[in-house]
């Protein structure tokens, strides 16, 4: 993997994590064209973002190989976080362009977040603000150990 180099490209969150992928607190995975960072502002504990190396728009643009090795990762992100968090259920998408809700336009992302019955509540609608009952760098260490392990199998 490659780091963005473009002007344009280095004002993106995700070619930024990449490089410095070896010191980024937040990348808890690293396969071969893609990476698993924790969602700085997640919904919820354990909120991950499956993300590829090449900076595209699309998964239109994704090559076969990149294509197969995302989702594999987006797979074994979904057995971490089962493992880790024993979520009831997990949200996993892709929000391609504006009009579709995409913070980041036009670096493509899969959000993957563990979901429990009656974890949404009214303070991130009404207080605008959410609540976590673990710090992200706990979360990433937690994480990072799991892929470790759940990838060796």
């Amino acid at each position: 993997m490659t780091a963005a180099s473009s002007v344009e490209q280095s004002a993106c969150i995700f070619c930024d994590a990449l490089a410095r992928i070896e010191t980024e607190p937040l990348v808890v995975f690293r396969g071969q064209v893609s990476f698993v960072i924790v969602n700085k502002f997640p919904y919820n504990n354990g909120h991950l973002m499956v993300v590829p190396g090449r900076h595209v728009p699309r998964l239109a643009d994704l090559s076969s190989a990149e294509l197969v090795e995302f989702i594999q990762v987006t797979q074994l992100a979904e057995r971490v976080l089962t493992e880790v968090y024993n979520p009831q259920g997990l949200n996993l998408g892709l929000n391609l362009g504006k009009a579709a809700g995409a913070g980041v336009l036009d670096h493509l992302h899969m959000h993957i977040v563990p979901r429990w019955s009656g974890d949404t509540n009214f303070m991130s609608v009404v207080g605008e603000t959410r609540v976590l009952p673990e710090e992200l760098p706990a979360t990433a260490q937690r994480l990072r150990a799991a892929f470790t392990a759940t990838a060796a199998r």
